[in-house]
């Protein structure tokens, strides 16, 4: 019995390993979060608002004050999408 107990224990004492060491490594990883900047509102078109059949001249200055409101627009537009890709890519 007390060769049994002995083996026993020599086997328990070879089973003892060394401690471990367990190191902490910090990793960033962006986490996409949802958008909360609000979608700025189209501006209503000048040439939207012409009759058929307007005069060229019309026609032209319309389709310029356009392009100046679609430029606005598109500006406000870039904005908001830096605005939410800003704060996807920023680490924490």
């Amino acid at each position: 019995m007390k060769a049994v107990l002995l083996i026993a224990l020599l086997a328990l004492a070879g089973c003892q390993s060394a401690p471990v060491r367990v190191e902490l490594q910090r990793v960033n990883v962006p986490i996409p979060v949802a958008c909360a900047e609000p979608i700025p509102v189209r501006p209503v078109m000048p040439t939207d608002q012409l009759e058929p059949g307007v005069a060229l001249d019309q026609f032209v200055r319309a389709a310029q004050a356009e392009i100046e409101r679609r430029e606005g627009y598109e500006t406000q537009l870039r904005a908001a999408l830096e605005n939410c890709r800003r704060s996807v890519e920023e680490p924490i």
